[in-house]
């Protein structure tokens, strides 16, 4: 701790720059919770200076034949926990904090999604069932991330894992996987698995679950864009990586 007090007057130094919050790993591990995943392709890549908000999710489906102009609420789903690897970060994770984050991911999905939906929890013609999971979530280490994102020969020599999975060492990261229904036949409009780490910026060094609550905050930003595209909106939204 006496370490992390001590940056402090570096950090002001330094200045705490603009970089993105989180940004999306290069791949991501399947948890069972979509079951089907033979319609899922991989997602495309947007351009540099889209921030990822451009960006797919890694794996997407998307239902072509779909009238997204026609759905006018949205009955959104408790955001479940899906443990099904045996190696998965989420063991560790106390089951309140779980829940915790459960809460988080929903409350940022309704906060998000009401703002252009009713939100409702019946089905119906005109309603979305949006069903997501948390399948991965790992806290960052706040020391090292910190001093990481400070000193900058430590931010380039990263371990290697770094830059197989994309995401910076000692930073939060977290996985989702996410199902758009028509409530009233059941028929599958989208269905998207992604996985998004912490950048090396100091904004996300003083709190542990930062980086995994930045990455839901834009996940939830990213549903009501990428919904608003879908029905044609002239005044979407664009999220903020």
């Amino acid at each position: 701790m006496r370490r992390i007090i001590g940056l402090v007057a570096i950090i002001f130094l330094v200045g705490v720059g603009g970089c993105a919050a989180t940004q999306e790993a290069k791949s991501v591990e399947k948890s069972g919770f979509l079951e089907d995943y033979s319609r899922l392709k991989e997602g495309k890549r947007g351009s540099f200076f889209s921030q990822g908000a451009e960006d797919q999710a890694l794996l997407i489906y998307q239902n072509p034949d779909v009238d997204w102009r026609r759905y006018k609420k949205v009955w959104l789903d408790p955001v479940s926990i899906w443990m099904k690897r045996e190696d998965s970060q989420l063991w560790d994770v106390p089951g309140t904090e779980r829940q915790r984050l459960a809460a988080v991911l929903w409350s940022k999905l309704e906060e998000s999604l009401k703002k252009d939906y009713e939100m409702t929890s019946q089905p119906g013609p005109d309603v979305l069932h949006l069903q997501a999971a948390i399948t991965e979530a790992g806290s960052s280490d706040v020391e090292n991330d910190m001093i990481t994102s400070i000193i900058l020969p430590a931010k380039i020599l990263l371990s290697p894992a770094s830059f197989t999975s994309g995401v910076a060492a000692y930073t939060g990261s977290a996985s989702i996987e996410m199902r758009v229904t028509d409530s009233a036949t059941g028929t599958i409009l989208l269905e998207a698995v992604d996985r998004r780490g912490g950048t090396k910026s100091i904004g996300g060094s003083w709190s542990s679950w930062h980086d995994v609550e930045e990455a839901y905050r834009f996940w939830a930003e990213k549903t009501r864009y990428r919904l608003c595209q879908f029905r044609g909106g002239l005044e979407c939204v664009e999220p903020k990586a």
